[in-house]
C-alpha cells in the first residue's frame, strides 16, 4: 500500500520507470502501444490535457469503492488514458491491488488518484517517445 508519507511527494520518473519496466515484462501487457487514432491524439495533446483527461476518467471509473463493471470498465482503445490504463495494471481494482498495492473496496484517496495519474500520463510520455512500433 502506498503510504502516507511516500504518497504525498511527487513520483520520480526514475521510480516510475522502473514500475513501468517490471509491469511491462508481463507478456499481457507487453502487448499494449498508442497505435492509429490514439498515438494521434497522444502526439496531438499537450501534457496537461492527458493528464487531465486521465484525473477524470480515473475519478469517473476507477476511484469509487466499487466501480461499477470492475474489471470490464476500461475499454482497450478509444483513448491513449484507456491503453496506458492497460499496459500500466491501473484498469481495474484487482489489477490496482495486484500490481500497485493499492486496495480495493474503498475509495482512492487523493494521493493513489495522483499516483495512478502520474503512472499513466508517464507511460504515455515514454511511448509518444519512442518511434511507432519500437519497444522501450
Amino acid at each position: 500500500m502506498i503510504s502516507a508519507r511516500s504518497a504525498s511527494r511527487p513520483t520520480l520518473p526514475d521510480s516510475l520507470d522502473r514500475k513501468l519496466d517490471a509491469i511491462a515484462r508481463q507478456p499481457f501487457r507487453a502487448k499494449f502501444h498508442l497505435r492509429g487514432p490514439d498515438r494521434v491524439k497522444a502526439e496531438q495533446s499537450a501534457p496537461a490535457t492527458l493528464r487531465l483527461h486521465a484525473r477524470d476518467l480515473i475519478g469517473q471509473r476507477l476511484a469509487s469503492a466499487e466501480p461499477y463493471k470492475d474489471g470490464k470498465q476500461t475499454p482497450y482503445r478509444g483513448h491513449p488514458v484507456f491503453v496506458a490504463q492497460h499496459a500500466t495494471a491501473t484498469c481495474c481494482r484487482s489489477c490496482l491491488l495486484r500490481w500497485h498495492q493499492i486496495p480495493k473496496g474503498r475509495e482512492l484517496t487523493r494521493e493513489e488518484r495522483g499516483y495512478v495519474v502520474d503512472v499513466i500520463c508517464r507511460w504515455i510520455e515514454r511511448e509518444v517517445a519512442q518511434p511507432p512500433g519500437q519497444k522501450h
